[in-house]
């Protein structure tokens, strides 16, 4: 029997069984995305019939969700990587959901003509762009008039964890310069609202919602593809780079995610900044 943190009705948990498309932790956490995990603050200004456009899909699950909710109304998938595209499309062939399109492209020039889609939807894209009001331009852009741009993102700023690890205090710390490094914001969930005023939308709904890891199958999950991203080549390059780690550090927090997986107290919490921008009719 389930315990009560992981039943099946409760939304933001992790899944219970593999992933389709391999154990790396990015396409781990993608191919968990759904609309109720990870789009609830969007579900209300859903209707059948509505076009929507979303931004860096990756392997289509939360897409596919959205696509399901709004047929017959077209949906594309823009992510830069082909692989993610490819995977999308074969999720979509295999779900039977003919309403769902994936091509290659980027959050900076989408491939839509101007005021030409309903919804535009970006999950946990601005929080990775050096340049997010520059992207949120372009995606007013390709709104209709009356057309909604939704958007949430990580805080990274606000994370919190249980038991107190300091093997833990170093990730957050590694990741944030790693992020950075990159030219992200890992705090971008908190700047929505701001960044969506700087990029000329007037009406600005704000709402915040939080991932919570908690349960034996939700640790065992998180915590353990983070031990293995941790020390990951592309991780472990960036982060020693960036001068924020050595390699014996990354080995040490790789470990302190396995202790905090096994240990039944464990508790991990993310919460996340949400908007609704709405384009003047």
């Amino acid at each position: 029997m389930n315990s009560v943190g992981d039943t099946p009705e409760r939304q933001e948990t992790a899944p219970r069984a593999g992933h389709p498309f391999g154990q790396e932790h990015p396409q781990r956490v993608l191919t968990w995305r759904t609309a109720e995990n990870s789009a609830g603050y969007l579900l209300p200004h859903l209707r059948p019939g509505l076009s929507l456009l979303d931004v860096s899909s990756g392997p289509g699950t939360l897409t596919l969700d959205l696509a399901r909710r709004l047929a017959p109304g077209l949906v594309l998938g823009v992510d830069p990587s082909v692989l993610a595209v490819e995977q999308a499309a074969g999720l979509a062939f295999d779900g039977g959901v003919q309403n769902a399109r994936f091509t290659v492209g980027n959050a900076h020039t989408l491939p839509a003509a101007d005021a030409s889609v309903d919804i535009v939807h970006a999950h946990q894209v601005l929080q990775h762009l050096p340049h997010p009001v520059a992207a949120l331009r372009e995606m007013r852009r390709v709104l209709k008039p009356g057309g909604i741009l939704a958007a949430r993102d990580a805080d990274y700023g606000a994370v919190a964890w249980y038991p107190k690890s300091p093997g833990l205090t170093k990730w957050l710390q590694v990741y944030r310069a790693v992020h950075e490094l990159d030219g992200g914001d890992p705090d971008a969930g908190r700047a929505l609202k701001a960044w969506a005023r700087q990029a000329g939308f007037d009406t600005v709904s704000v709402s915040a919602s939080i991932w919570c890891f908690s349960s034996e199958a939700e640790r065992e999950w998180w915590g353990e593809s983070w031990a293995a991203r941790s020390i990951e080549a592309d991780f472990a390059a960036h982060a020693i780079e960036s001068g924020a780690a050595r390699l014996s550090d990354l080995h040490e927090i790789s470990a302190a995610w396995h202790r905090w997986s096994q240990d039944p107290d464990g508790w991990f919490a993310m919460p996340h900044g949400e908007i609704i921008a709405a384009r003047p009719s």
